[in-house]
Order: C-alpha cells, then sequence, then structure tokens
C-alpha cells in the first residue's frame, strides 16, 4: 500500500508564503510524475504545478512566477514553495504521485489534502 502525507498547510495573509510537503511511504518500487492539485470550494480540483523524476516542470498559468514545485527523490518528498499568496489561492491542495509498486505497474495516488486559506 502506497500513502502520500501533506503538511504545510494553514492560514496566511495576502503577499504571505507557505511551503506544502507530501511524503510518499510504502512499497514504492518507483515514482514518476509527482504534482500538486487544489480545489476551491464549489469548484472542480485543478492542476497546480508537476514534476518529472528528472526534474521537468510545469505549471497552471494563475500560479507561474508565484510558485515553486521541486522535489527530493531520495526521500521521496514533493514540495510545493508558494510566494506572494492571493485570497484566490484558498483552497484544499493535493498532492498526487504516480508510482510503480512493481515494474511497469504504475497507478497515481494521492494524499488526503491540506487546507491554505489566504485571507486577512
Amino acid at each position: 500500500q502506497v500513502q502520500l502525507v501533506e503538511s504545510g498547510g494553514g492560514l496566511v495573509q495576502p503577499g504571505g508564503s507557505l511551503r506544502l510537503s507530501c511524503v510518499a511511504s510504502g512499497s514504492i518500487f518507483s515514482i514518476n510524475a509527482m504534482g500538486w492539485y487544489r480545489q476551491a470550494p464549489g469548484k472542480g480540483r485543478e492542476l497546480v504545478a508537476t514534476i518529472t523524476s528528472g526534474g521537468s516542470t510545469n505549471y497552471a498559468d494563475s500560479v507561474k512566477g508565484r510558485f515553486t514545485i521541486s522535489r527530493d527523490n531520495a526521500k521521496k518528498a514533493v514540495y510545493l514553495q508558494m510566494n506572494s499568496l492571493k485570497p484566490e489561492d484558498t483552497a484544499v491542495y493535493y498532492c498526487n504521485a504516480n508510482v510503480a509498486i512493481v515494474f511497469g505497474n504504475n497507478r497515481n495516488y494521492w494524499g488526503q489534502g491540506t487546507q491554505v486559506t489566504v485571507s486577512s
């Protein structure tokens, strides 16, 4: 079984910063892409940023220049540094990872979500 555990959410004022972390554990052969998604109240889940095992990144237009995704393959971890936060960034943030528990058998796993609230 694979588990993704997120941490680092909270309440922050507009213009502030937060750093989200997500660590994968369990019977893992390899981890391919990892990423962050978010879901605001009344809206669907949307991509925030992804990163491949080789370090290539992709961002939603709404967060480019403000958010930075990174990963530590040895720790099986992915991070999201969020700067210049806006009220519209308020959402539950979910970690996602494409994991193989045996060679060639990949599937996507999700964390439980962490709340980020941007408000004065």
